[in-house]
């Protein structure tokens, strides 16, 4: 690849970039698209050629051709879920006006473009039923428009809402408009690579077209900021969470809307801790929240209480996780606008009192979610990174534990705070999932649908191990593997992480990795320090200047897997995404000689540029900024792109990303292969594979899935030691 002559200077050091060049968009650049066909064209040929190509993407599309459902959502006494019949590019969205009713079709993607890359990318139903907001994502971007769907005539409206990125919607109770999140038009050149500054929240009316829409709240001031509004059940409260990056800590704005002349105005102010909204009861918010509370406590916000004229709320000062003194305000009269003094209908003189109550206090678990539903809270927790979930009443009193079938992972339970229904998904690693119909009244719960695989879940293993990091901390790690595998040091064995933005990886289902199961092979997933499975402070031990511990953690993990007797260095492989493509290219770098194949998708593969494009600005709450001396320092100091050594024999390397990715721009992936391709030291390969019309993920249609998964699974087996040993999976499992 061509290399320029660009440096830049960091706090008095001078930072080669030869491939500068590269960052340019595909769709702009004449020479990046040539560079890309030309990368194409090679790296497919090679694919084409590997013995067992075929029979792996065969056997995928056997796997994947089973009926998939989300669990339903009820409005207006109806039911709106997803079902995709097996290999549908996109889920179809359905209606049932009963549990026991025939699902009727209301939203097909598939036939929104040829090659189904446009896809339903969120549903809104209002409150009565009587309308749906939908989104709709185009090849892979971020962008969404949004478009509403009348459920008594099934007529589209008129209305087309543009620019959406980063935000929730939100209807008001009567159904009458939407709240939503939107940012300024951007050049037409610039779609895909521009800063997304300026977010503002809008209320759009139903039937009126876009530029009607009224601003709601907006910050010139603070450029970076985002907004993603919610309205409570019963259409008293507006709450917006105000967010300036990845991190948890957000501000909240309040608006009482039973009051015409009540305007927005800052409620909990100074990005002190994390803050997201349950619901309400009468002028009780109810928040979940990690303030004095590393693993998170469901609070309650008293707003519109009587009080004296002009009375500031409660202050307090909690210690957040990394030990730092904080500023925690819930400060209702710090915005300039509530100096109007609005008044409640009959007249009398209102000012919030601020007060904060605790309703479920901190546990040794995490709490993940909590959801307000007839009169309960159900209550989402991770124990040692896999599903527990408890009802509590509203005062905070704890009903009763959700029986789960095992380790894995739940999901769902969202409801109406007046109605007892809700539903929730389980699933693991060898349990493709069964949705349940919860009462949380009674306790009662029945199976509604269960995922049907071509597989017997009995025949594969899973259990949870712990290993030591280098500074001594304890890390979990699920391990995956067929009852026939033994540890014996030959196993071809995946290894996956992503540690970073205070995601948890909770064991799940998947096709594609039930495929490299029935291939003989170990799959392992590292809870690494970066992520959420043990609250905000296991969160914290991996950012910033303290991201080594996450690559001290997953290269831990892999000598756990050698010494553990499931593999050795040339048959183990290592896998990861976005956060977890930087993971890949961090570790194989730094120790080459502990993995025989790597797969580092949608990476983050420049350290010192990534927030001068798109949604990186978003990522310097975790990574820090080269534009500060000390995280300049560290940023630089594992930088994948930046620390590849001539003459080094690197392991095989299959770079993916996509030419649409607008999240972590494509530019990563080609300056960082590019560099890999000039500096191998060995004859194993260094490929790029470059998807077209897809982008960061959300949104691929299923083939594209499954076709780059058989690339991926073939590169990985073809690099990762004798086939001889897997030849018994075949026997087992014929493939087609």
């Amino acid at each position: 690849t061509r290399r320029v002559e660009q440096t830049d200077t960091y706090h008095g050091t001078v930072v080669a970039d030869p491939y500068r060049w590269l960052e340019q968009d595909v769709r702009e650049a004449p020479e990046v698209a040539d560079w890309v066909a030309r990368q194409n064209a090679v790296t497919f040929d090679y694919l084409a050629k590997l013995p067992e190509r075929q029979a792996i993407q065969a056997r995928l599309t056997e796997l994947w051709n089973y009926e998939r459902f989300s669990v339903p959502v009820r409005k207006g006494g109806r039911y709106f879920f997803l079902r995709n019949d097996g290999l549908q590019n996109q889920a179809v969205l359905y209606l049932q006006a009963a549990l026991d009713a025939e699902p009727e079709v209301l939203i097909d993607p598939n036939a929104w473009s040829a090659d189904g890359t446009m896809a339903l990318a969120g549903v809104h139903p209002s409150p009565d039923g009587r309308f749906l907001a939908y989104q709709v994502q185009d090849g892979g971007s971020d962008w969404r428009s949004v478009r509403i769907l009348d459920l008594q005539t099934r007529q589209l409206l008129p209305e087309t809402l543009e620019w959406l990125k980063f935000t929730d919607i939100a209807w008001l109770a009567d159904g009458g408009g939407i709240y939503y999140s939107r940012y300024p038009e951007p050049d037409p050149d610039e779609k895909f690579t521009s800063l997304n500054l300026h977010q503002a929240l809008w209320l759009h009316r139903v039937g009126t077209p876009q530029d009607q829409d009224v601003k709601v709240y907006a910050r010139p001031d603070f450029p970076e900021w985002g907004f993603s509004p919610a309205v409570s059940h019963d259409g008293r409260h507006l709450v917006v969470a105000v967010s300036k990056g990845t991190d948890d800590r957000n501000q909240v704005v309040y608006q009482d809307l039973t009051n015409p002349a009540a305007e927005p105005a800052m409620l909990i102010a100074g990005f002190a801790a994390g803050y997201t909204f349950v619901g309400s009861h009468d002028t009780a918010l109810y928040f979940r929240t990690n303030a004095d509370a590393a693993n998170g406590r469901l609070i309650a916000v008293d707003v519109c209480a009587e009080g004296a004229e002009g009375t500031v709320g409660a202050v307090s000062r909690p210690r957040s996780p990394a030990g730092e003194d904080r500023d925690l305000e819930i400060a209702f009269m710090e915005n300039p606008v509530l100096l109007k003094r609005p008044r409640r209908p009959q007249g009398r003189w209102v000012a919030p009192t601020g007060r904060v109550r605790e309703i479920i206090p901190e546990r040794d678990d995490v709490l993940e979610g909590v959801s307000l539903v007839g009169g309960h809270f159900v209550a989402h927790y991770l124990h040692h990174a896999y599903s527990a979930v408890t009802v509590f009443d509203r005062a905070g009193t704890p009903v009763r534990d959700v029986e789960l079938p095992g380790i894995g992972s739940a999901s769902g339970f969202s409801g109406d705070p007046d109605h007892g229904e809700t539903f929730f998904s389980y699933q693991s690693f060898n349990d493709p999932g069964t949705i349940w119909r919860y009462d949380v009244a009674t306790g009662e719960r029945q199976p509604l649908r269960q995922a049907a695989v071509d597989f017997e879940p009995g025949d594969y293993l899973v259990k949870q191990v712990f290993f030591t990091s280098k500074d001594g901390t304890r890390v979990p790690m699920f391990i995956t593997h067929h009852k026939d595998v033994q540890p014996d040091g030959g196993n071809p064995t995946l290894l996956y992480g992503y540690g970073g933005f205070n995601i948890s990886l909770a064991p799940d289902f998947s096709v594609a990795r039930l495929a490299w199961l029935e291939m003989g092979g170990v799959y392992a997933v590292a809870n690494l320090r970066g992520g959420g499975e043990f609250g905000e402070v296991w969160h914290q031990a991996g950012t910033r200047l303290k991201k080594q511990n996450v690559f001290d953690d997953c290269i831990a993990a892999a000598e756990h897997l050698v010494a553990a007797g499931y593999t050795r260095p040339d048959r183990l492989g290592i896998f990861g995404g976005s956060n977890g493509g930087l993971l890949v290219g961090a570790v194989i770098n730094q120790r080459p000689d502990l993995f025989g194949a790597a797969v580092p998708a949608v990476g983050v593969m420049d350290m010192l540029r990534f927030h001068h494009f798109t949604a990186g600005r978003f990522w310097t709450d975790d990574y820090g900024s080269a534009d500060d001396p000390r995280e300049f320092a560290a940023l630089y100091g594992y930088s994948p792109y930046h620390n590849i050594h001539d003459g080094v024999c690197y392991p095989a390397v299959l770079v993916t990303t996509a030419d649409t990715d607008d999240r972590v721009v494509p530019g990563h992936s080609f300056k960082y292969i590019a560099r890999l391709q000039a500096a191998q030291g060995c004859d194993n390969p260094v490929l790029i594979r470059i998807e077209t019309r897809a982008g960061h993920g959300a949104g691929t249609p299923v083939g594209k899935v499954i076709e780059e998964y058989a690339d991926r699974w073939a590169f990985l087996r073809h690099n990762l030691g004798n086939h001889r040993d897997l030849q018994i999976a075949f026997v087992e499992t014929p493939l087609s």
